[in-house]
């Protein structure tokens, strides 16, 4: 496709060269000399050029389009991979809406100077070489002077490149935050409504957006001066060269004919001088946006496999080892200090503490969303960083304290799991679920839409396809971040059910936050202050009087 556009762009340029020669043999050999018998070759010479010309520019544009969406279709791919293999701290440290607008509207300017940039700058270059080289074949006198405007031209481009680039930059970065202010609005629209701040939201948009507005004119302004100017040095130019050339003329030392020829070749000779200055403004946005696509595919992972890495066995059987392990965020701020602990192989413990000791934390090391910066942590003895992360997280089923649902059907959701899931496995794992009876009750049943994050279904039922979708999965490792605060007794019932079908033979590491909830459990991981201070069965912690006991009695008294 790169080389049918730059063959048809040069076949274009080409026949653009041949109607002001025709003009002028029309001018000086059948006008004033007479031969009227070259009228028709030359009507016919005009029209043939004109085709061709707008054949092969049909063709250019065809397959520079193609080229265009082929080019945004694998920077959309490109940048949307790299996100995907990023470290889970990029995205909990930037809006959801800039992300967003690196991957669309920062790759869809990008591609502007690939394709419509890169392709006029070399339409352009053909146009001025090939027209360059017949205005000096014509009269060299005329055409130094219509190379007089170009110290301006060139001047003038490199001080409106230095100051728009900067404008640019601020108008990308704009648009990145006014859409994620829109992402992070629509998202709360409940919130929103619930606490009727509609007009401080339209409010807050509009001030955003009008910002946004005078950044662009700011460059929209300047361009407003940069391009009218750069047309007025190159008619300077045209003026000197129609000056000298009529003289040239009535000293009968050029024809009537030549001197049309020649302005006609010189007004194509600007065109592309104005192209070239409207792809240097379009460079210049598109540099701006690059920046931003390339900062994502720049950057290396925090976490990632070292090269060569195989999973150690097909399937784990489960059993952890926290060895000495430290955690810290930010390196003033130590989350987990010296932890250790073993939980065996089809064990359930719960881990419980105060707001901050690092339950939360623990889940995310041992996922290896962020890698632990002190100690190990072992699988049935193989550390965590010697194992690919693919097959790490394979291993593992995560039921998140507010599961996350896709927009799309229950069925979808619950496939999440397993891909290649059949229905039967499905409508298993959601009757394990204790959700099979709620789902065949919805308007389309496994085929019902839920909804963004699944808003379609209350919070006890979101749990529930969660569970489903973990159990289709089949992981050897269960970690569930509880939330049942905020469910009804039935509910609470129905997922307890779930929880028992989900555990049964896995090994399970529970984060309670309901102390009620933990008496089943083997055994209770106490962490305060990032640190284990107990550990052992709900009777034994109690009779202790510890950390524990004082926690029980204070969510429990009356």
């Amino acid at each position: 496709m790169v080389i049918g556009t730059f063959l048809f762009a040069g076949l274009t340029t080409a026949f653009e060269l041949v109607p002001p020669w025709l003009i002028k043999v029309l001018i000086d050999d059948v006008i004033q000399a007479g031969k009227t018998q070259l009228l028709s070759l030359v009507f016919v010479g005009l029209c043939t050029a004109y085709v061709l010309r707008s054949v092969c520019a049909s063709m250019r544009i065809k397959l520079n389009n193609s080229l265009e969406q082929q080019i945004v279709h694998d920077l959309h791919v490109q940048v949307f991979g790299s996100l995907q293999r990023l470290s889970i701290s990029f995205f909990e440290n930037r809006p959801t809406g800039e992300i967003m607008s690196r991957v669309l509207n920062d790759t869809e300017h990008m591609q502007r100077i690939f394709v419509d940039g890169l392709e006029e700058i070399i339409t352009a270059g053909l146009t001025l070489i090939g027209i360059m080289a017949v205005l000096f074949w014509l009269n060299w006198k005329l055409a130094l002077l219509a190379l007089v405007p170009i110290p301006l031209l060139v001047l003038g481009a490199i001080a409106f490149t230095k100051r728009i680039h900067k404008y640019y930059r601020k108008i990308r970065k704009g648009s990145a935050e006014l859409n994620a202010l829109l992402q992070d609005t629509l998202a709360g629209i409940r919130e929103t409504m619930g606490f009727n701040r509609q007009p401080y939201e339209e409010d807050r948009f509009g001030r955003k957006s009008d910002q946004c507005r005078k950044d662009t004119l700011k460059a929209m302004y300047l361009w407003s001066y940069y391009s009218p100017g750069m047309m007025l040095a190159g008619s300077l130019g045209a003026a000197l060269v129609l000056w000298n050339g009529t003289h040239e003329v009535l000293g009968q030392r050029l024809s009537v004919g030549e001197l049309v020829m020649f302005m006609s070749y010189l007004a194509l000779f600007y065109v592309p001088i104005n192209q070239i200055h409207s792809v240097n403004h379009m460079l210049q946005h598109a540099l701006a946006a690059s920046e931003r696509v390339f900062e994502v595919l720049d950057i290396v992972p925090e976490v990632k496999d070292e090269p060569g890495l195989r999973a150690p066995v097909p399937r784990l059987t489960g059993e952890i080892a926290f060895r000495r392990v430290h955690f810290h965020y930010r390196p003033d701020a130590p989350v987990l200090y010296d932890v250790s602990l073993i939980v065996r192989a089809g064990e359930r413990v719960a881990l419980v503490g105060p707001s901050g000791a690092g339950k939360s934390t623990t889940l995310k090391l041992l996922t290896r969303f962020y890698d632990v910066t002190g100690g190990e942590i072992t699988i049935d003895g193989h550390d965590l960083r010697e194992m690919p992360l693919a097959f790490l997280r394979s291993q593992i089923g995560l039921v998140q304290q507010e599961p996350f649902l896709f927009n799309g059907t229950v069925r979808e959701n619950i496939l999440y799991g397993n891909l290649s899931a059949s229905h039967d496995d499905v409508e298993a794992a959601a009757t394990a679920a204790r959700a099979h009876e709620f789902i065949v009750n919805l308007p389309e049943g496994y085929d019902t839409w839920i909804g963004e994050r699944g808003v379609k279904l209350s919070v006890g039922q979101r749990q529930r396809v969660s569970i489903a979708r973990v159990l289709l999965k089949d992981p050897p490792i269960v970690m569930f971040d509880e939330a049942t605060s905020n469910i009804d007794t039935e509910t609470e019932v129905k997922i307890r059910e779930a929880l028992e079908e989900l555990t049964k033979d896995r090994t399970t590491i529970v984060i309670a936050h309901r102390l009620s909830t933990v008496h089943g459990m083997d055994r209770i991981i106490v962490l305060e202050h990032g640190r284990v201070v107990e550990e052992g069965p709900h009777e034994v912690l109690i009779t202790r009087g510890g950390v524990y006991a004082g926690l029980y009695e204070a969510q429990f008294q009356t």
